[in-house]
């Protein structure tokens, strides 16, 4: 009688199997968490917000959802980070792909062009998320910290266009760098997005042409 070749698990390889499906299981648990509060301050604002509606709309536990993020202030700039990459990639904006192929467009365009697609894709997701933190920042010091951060990142990323453009040749003379980088970031203010495609009803690819358009209107000689 041949009997059949059996494979034994090896303890080590049963953990390493736990331990992946433990992390899927995190994961898949953090990412309803952050779709649910996504929908809450989205309804509800930051201040209407309460960690336990975030917890039934996600089905977990209020302990489950202050164990993964901790405090509510937190959980919104998860939520916020999350929707403006699009994913919840370690992976900071200007190191992205989208990065890499502005940095080698061959003119200032097509620098611009790429940088409009992602700013829009990201108002798309994040720009009332952003707002939420910016509308509680004066009445909760948490939350204030993390608008500050908001407004830093749209200041660096604004500053890197005005490089990309400037190393371009496309930055007017008698045009200071600050002054640059001011412009840029008030056409990245996500209340500039939500009004142009809510109330004056533009289609996300109108801002995205729009912006590419005034950017360099605005900056180039």
């Amino acid at each position: 009688m041949v009997v059949p070749y059996r494979i034994v698990e090896s303890p080590e390889s049963h953990r390493r199997y736990q331990s992946a499906r433990r992390q899927q299981q995190a994961r898949q648990t953090r990412a309803r968490i952050l779709a649910a509060a996504t929908g809450q301050f989205l309804a509800a604002g930051y201040a209407g917000t309460t960690v336990k509606a975030v917890a039934a709309a996600a089905g977990v536990s209020v302990p489950t959802v202050e164990a993964a993020f901790g405090t509510k202030a937190r959980l919104l700039k998860a939520a916020i980070d999350v929707a403006t990459a699009g994913d919840d990639a370690p992976v900071p904006m200007l190191e992205r792909e989208w990065a890499a192929r502005a940095r080698v467009a061959p003119d200032p365009r097509g620098l611009v062009a790429e940088f409009a697609a992602v700013l829009t894709a990201s108002a798309e997701r994040a720009a009332g998320l952003v707002l939420a933190a910016l509308d509680a920042a004066p009445l909760d010091a948490d939350v204030g910290a993390v608008a500050a951060q908001m407004t830093a990142q749209r200041e660096a990323m604004a500053a890197w266009l005005v490089d990309g453009l400037a190393a371009r040749g496309s930055v007017r003379d008698g045009l200071g760098r600050a002054a640059a980088v001011d412009t840029v970031w008030l056409l990245m203010d996500p209340a500039v997005f939500t009004r142009l495609t809510g109330p004056r009803g533009w289609p996300a690819a109108r801002f995205r042409v729009w912006f590419a358009d005034a950017v360099l209107r605005l900056l180039a000689p």
